[in-house]
């Protein structure tokens, strides 16, 4: 089935940065109306306010894809403002790079919070939305740590094999209402990802410091 791009809608999550403005650029390219969610409010306007004056439909807002409450608004508000949701890229994510033994004790809750449940809310929100209407296309960015071990992304590893599973679920589910499920899974990507772990916890990481080990981030 050809994907119509031109005049749809969607939203990605994370998408001031990394892979996820990417994908909003490649969006717009195509002819789409885009609203970029990400918790950087600032990156997040920035890169709207240069792509509106490329003369494209872009807006943003500021969101924790944790918070169920907020990603379902968000989703209303793109009804509201464009009719429906036709496209939703659940981009956002996290990472902990190092030994298990050395990861701070919120390392698993905040991977999960982010990676999985930041996944699983983006679905509740507009899948049954979608589904409804018989129409939509929902994708999941997991990894290549999502498919494979990967010794010092375990925390990660384990966030992103579940977002794999669930999307391979989903998809099979979700065919006889015309919605469409797909789940990424890049390797190494060069992404700007130390700056949203809070001080204390970069503090707790031993030896060097939580941006260097965050130098390299995947997707």
């Amino acid at each position: 089935m050809t994907v119509q791009f031109k005049g749809a809608s969607a939203i990605v999550t994370g998408g001031a940065s990394g892979i996820g403005r990417s994908i909003v650029r490649a969006l717009v390219a195509r002819g789409a109306r885009v609203l970029i969610a990400d918790i950087d409010a600032h990156g997040a306007e920035t890169e709207a306010s240069a792509l509106r004056s490329q003369g494209h439909e872009v807006t943003c807002e500021a969101v924790n894809v944790s918070d169920f409450d907020a990603v379902n608004r968000l989703v209303g508000d793109v009804e509201s403002r464009w009719g429906q949701l036709d496209f939703l890229f659940n981009n956002a994510g996290v990472v902990y790079i190092g030994d298990l033994l050395d990861m701070p004790d919120g390392a698993w809750r905040r991977t999960m919070d982010v990676n999985l449940w930041g996944v699983i809310n983006g679905v509740r929100a507009a899948y049954p939305r979608m589904a409804r209407r018989g129409s939509g296309c929902i994708v999941n960015t997991a990894s290549i740590a999502g498919l494979a071990p990967s010794p010092g992304f375990t925390i990660y590893s384990t966030s992103k094999h579940a977002v794999v599973g669930l999307s391979r679920s989903l998809r099979g589910e979700a065919k006889k209402y015309g919605v469409q499920v797909n789940v990424l899974c890049p390797g190494v990507v060069s992404t700007p990802t130390p700056n949203w772990a809070p001080e204390d916890e970069r503090r707790e990481l031993p030896g060097v410091g939580l941006a260097k080990r965050l130098r390299w981030g995947v997707a």
